[in-house]
């Protein structure tokens, strides 16, 4: 994998932390998380939602309605993290949402902006695990990941975010 060079701290560029939105229980932290680091060091936050296409493609128009009511969750769900974020650092965050493979854009995301300094994500505190990105993406994929990647424990408070972040 190839990833162009990181500018984050290059003369008119920022950091940015990018946060993985989705609709785990957990996701909530990551969000708190990377707001409270990202208004602690002047760090901007990018916060991705994505879609997964529509496995069911028979009719042209069932396809198409899935999609734009995914579209539609994804929306909702990157406005309540948006808020979070305002309400912690003041500034609004980057709001990007699209369709595929999940790690695929992650990857595709952090390919295309070159401020991007780290990737957060909350691990899920459940008998499932951490959650398959946590899994994939900070297992056998981490030596050769182009950014860090921050884990936060799905069951920190927000207290125990605070003295962290």
């Amino acid at each position: 994998m190839t990833v162009k060079p990181r500018r984050s701290y290059e003369a008119g560029h920022r950091p940015k932390f990018l946060v993985i939105v989705d609709e785990t229980e957990e996701c909530d932290r990551a969000v708190y998380f990377a707001a409270r680091r990202a208004g602690r060091v002047g760090a901007e936050l990018a916060l991705l939602a994505v879609i997964s296409p529509p496995e069911f493609q028979h009719w042209l128009g069932v396809g198409t309605v899935m999609e734009a009511e995914a579209g539609e969750e994804a929306q909702r769900r990157l406005d309540v993290a948006s808020a979070c974020a305002r309400d912690l650092t003041g500034a609004d965050p980057q709001l990007v949402i699209r369709t595929g493979a999940k790690a695929e854009q992650v990857l595709a995301v952090i390919e295309e902006d070159e401020d991007i300094a780290l990737l957060v994500l909350a691990a899920g505190s459940g008998p499932d695990g951490p959650g398959p990105l946590v899994a994939g993406l900070a297992g056998k994929g981490a030596a050769s990941f182009p950014v860090p990647i921050a884990i936060v424990p799905g069951g920190l408070s927000d207290r125990d975010i605070d003295a962290l972040a």
